[in-house]
């Protein structure tokens, strides 16, 4: 190691303090690369937490600038070098990565790599993700590796703090689940509400329309009509209950069609007016268009639950070869610095995590008594 011992256990000390002091988990997995890199002497490392489709749910880089990252684009497959890690346990310590038979490019924007040093992060037997770095900075030994085994010994400390944080990551993905879950089952009995009071005034009227056929026929054809009125109503909110509250089907409608169901039942379901516009997107990639979805979800459950809104806006709309999301209330607002410091996060951090989880940005404007507008820009395929 270029960096004495003191240097050495202040890094690690950093890392492992922020998985204890911060409740955001992509804070904590930047704080573990960013100390791996500076601990080992690299000019870059990553962190990658693999998805279910052959990508990466989050992929956490150290070096490489905000501008260079968008240059590169989608996150990377998991093939090459990264995929014998996710399959294999053993760590993999190269002297020129591109001259490893594994290795199948990279995009143009992307830097030169030579050597290279990974190990896989494992929760027990299970690999959940990849920690590498690349590029020693001081003088490689000739034909050699610039990265030692004390390196290696020190990475895969880290290597098993990240697995903590990864492991918690999966945690609160899952209670966000079930809070989605849970909103779903109100909006169901909302919708069920209102049937029952459809139905109801639809018993009443009846009743009426019945004690008025003798006496008076004409009143009595008026509350028959105003009968099937309301049974039209209550078959439309039946409907609304059982076709429109179905799980997002994001793979058989795509993702405008999901929300506009979806934002379709939670306007009916609430006295905020909600409204969808789509402007030319494109069918985009399926973790790109699942994370818009999440962030609209969280976005919408905000707006709804906290704001006092009368109105929010969703829009959706292309951008280059990605997408852009946005949603807009005219609420109460609120000041996101002090929503922070008073460790309430309005699901912020999760809809943060959605998006650079899938190489895009998210915007949040607010101020107390100016409404609340939230942005996700997505790259495209």
């Amino acid at each position: 190691m270029s960096q004495g011992p003191r240097s050495g256990l202040a890094a690690i000390s950093s890392a492992l303090l922020a998985m204890s002091r911060h409740l955001e988990v992509r804070d904590v997995l930047k704080t573990i690369v960013a100390s791996a890199r500076e601990l080992l002497d690299a000019e870059y490392a990553a962190l990658g937490v693999p998805d279910d489709h052959g990508g990466f749910a989050q992929f956490v880089v150290d070096g490489v600038s905000d501008e260079q990252w968008k240059a590169i684009g989608p996150l990377p497959r998991q093939h090459g070098v990264l995929a014998a890690m996710l399959r294999d346990a053993k760590p993999q310590r190269l002297a020129d990565v591109r001259e490893d038979p594994r290795f199948g490019g990279w995009p143009s924007a992307h830097p030169d790599l030579a050597d290279f040093l990974g190990l896989p992060i494992r929760d027990g037997d299970e690999i959940i993700g990849a920690l590498f770095l690349a590029n020693k900075k001081h003088p490689r030994p000739d034909g050699g590796c610039g990265f030692t085994e004390d390196d290696e010994d020190l990475l895969s400390i880290l290597a098993q703090h990240a697995a903590i944080a990864l492991t918690n990551a999966r945690l609160y993905e899952r209670s966000r689940e079930l809070t989605i879950a849970e909103e779903r089952s109100r909006l169901a009995h909302e919708l069920h509400d209102a049937v029952s009071q459809k139905l109801f005034s639809l018993r009443l009227t009846a009743q009426a329309a019945t004690a008025l056929v003798d006496r008076d026929p004409a009143r009595a054809k008026d509350e028959l009509h105003q009968v099937a009125a309301l049974a039209a109503e209550a078959a439309d909110e039946l409907r609304a209950a059982v076709v429109e509250l179905r799980p997002a089907a994001l793979d058989e409608d795509g993702l405008v069609a999901t929300l506009r169901t979806q934002i379709h039942v939670l306007d009916r379901a609430h006295s905020a007016r909600v409204s969808f516009t789509a402007r030319g997107v494109r069918a985009l990639p399926a973790a790109q268009e699942e994370a818009l979805l999440r962030v609209a979800q969280e976005a919408l459950h905000n707006a709804l639950r906290h704001s006092g809104a009368p109105r929010v806006e969703v829009v959706l709309e292309r951008r280059g070869a990605g997408a852009v999301l946005r949603v807009r209330d005219d609420g109460d607002g609120f000041d996101p610095r002090t929503v922070r410091r008073a460790g309430r996060h309005l699901g912020l951090v999760s809809m943060r995590d959605r998006a650079s989880g899938v190489g895009g940005r998210l915007t949040v404007e607010s101020a107390p008594g100016s409404g609340t507008t939230i942005e996700m820009e997505v790259p495209g395929g």
